[in-house]
């Protein structure tokens, strides 16, 4: 049945809420707007998106839960062009990648920067891993560029790629492809504002990696939901290795002995997911998994000094749950390495060759020394 319209010819209903306002021109169905669209900037090429250079709520609840690890695959943003204010035909073209705390950091800086996005499908992948797994690509670039028809849409032939996609790119092929010459931008896409105002040679600063404590601290959370899906059977294991003993098997000695099994895993996942990122220029050691023996050796005296004094507790035992402690904040900080600006796949597969097998083996002592203690 439909609605009746009033006599006053305004096209309302005569009954029920007055109608919202007319959808947008832009609407298909099927799709839906993101929100950080705020309208479109009609080109030689068609409608582009108008991004905002604000971030809202939305976006920093987004970024917190994948910070947590939570939708971590999922968070993306469509491929394709995009404009930041009102952008002309001589506007910069800054290319990124299509993972959305990316693209969000890149349009945020920008402020009242009139200039063009170039988003390539990264798979939701940042810049720096996209360009190692090669996504972000040469042929990526050249495919994206073309399928946008960018030359349509500006008079220069410039594209200000992120220094850290470097390995992903070859400027002289991309030149040759699509007739665009390739200008490395900064590493940060908080000084692109200042790249863009002043010569590219100006600052070699911005050029130059960096991984402050603040840096470092912001990839705890993650490393640490990482582990979620462990912490049960870990405790499980833990808890019924802690009953075996001379009765064979002990509820009680399972319970008292179980947690100070419990404390010294808490105590290597400490040490070696948040204390070496932390302290990581200070820790001695060139490899990460002996920054982790490091940590974990020294958490795990300290905590067997203060737990371990116990009449279930030998010093067999004890020694096993500084060997466990140790072993674990090994392994999580070599777990670390992939991380950090200035280790190579190389060094960390090398890494990995020699550390594990070490590991392994030690848990397994650990685990002997546990169990034999019960019996001393």
């Amino acid at each position: 049945m439909f609605p009746v319209l009033s006599p006053a010819g305004n096209n309302e209903p005569c009954c029920g809420a007055p109608a919202g306002p007319p959808s947008s021109p832009y609407e298909r169905p099927g799709y839906t707007l993101c929100p950080f669209v705020k309208g479109f900037v009609q080109t030689p090429v068609g409608a582009v998106p108008r991004v905002g250079t604000t971030l809202h709520r939305r976006d920093r609840l987004g970024a917190a839960r994948v910070r947590l690890g939570i939708g971590r695959n999922d968070y993306k943003v469509a491929p394709g062009i995009y404009a930041a204010g009102i952008p002309d035909r001589d506007a910069p073209v800054l290319v990124t990648a299509n993972y959305k705390l990316t693209f969000d950091a890149v349009r945020r800086c920008l402020g009242e920067t009139a200039a063009w996005l170039l988003v390539l499908d990264t798979c939701g992948i940042n810049v720096w891993c996209a360009a190692g797994k090669g996504a972000f690509s040469t042929q990526e670039l050249v495919r994206r560029v073309r399928s946008t028809r960018l030359a349509e849409l500006v008079h220069h032939r410039r594209l200000i790629l992120p220094q850290l996609g470097a390995t992903g790119v070859a400027a002289r092929m991309v030149k040759k492809a699509c007739g665009f010459e390739v200008v490395w931008g900064p590493v940060r896409a908080a000084d692109i504002p200042v790249f863009l105002s002043a010569p590219p040679e100006s600052d070699t600063a911005m050029r130059r990696v960096t991984f402050t404590l603040p840096e470092r601290l912001v990839l705890v959370p993650f490393e640490l939901m990482m582990l979620r899906k462990y912490i049960l059977p870990v405790l499980a294991g833990l808890f019924v290795l802690s009953g075996i003993g001379p009765p064979i098997f002990s509820i009680a000695a399972a319970w008292e002995r179980g947690f100070a099994a419990a404390a010294a895993a808490a105590a290597g996942i400490f040490a070696g997911s948040i204390m070496v990122p932390a302290l990581l220029p200070w820790i001695p050691g060139r490899a990460f998994a002996v920054k982790g023996i490091v940590a974990g050796l020294f958490l795990g005296l300290l905590l067997g000094g203060l737990l371990w004094d116990t009449p279930r507790i030998s010093t067999l035992s004890g020694s096993g749950l500084v060997l466990l402690t140790t072993v674990l904040s090994s392994f999580l900080a070599m777990n670390f390495t992939g991380c950090t600006p200035f280790t190579s796949p190389s060094g960390v597969e090398k890494e990995m060759r020699h550390a594990i097998p070490l590991q392994a083996a030690a848990v397994l002592l650990a685990a002997g020394l546990w169990i034999g203690g019960a019996f001393a």
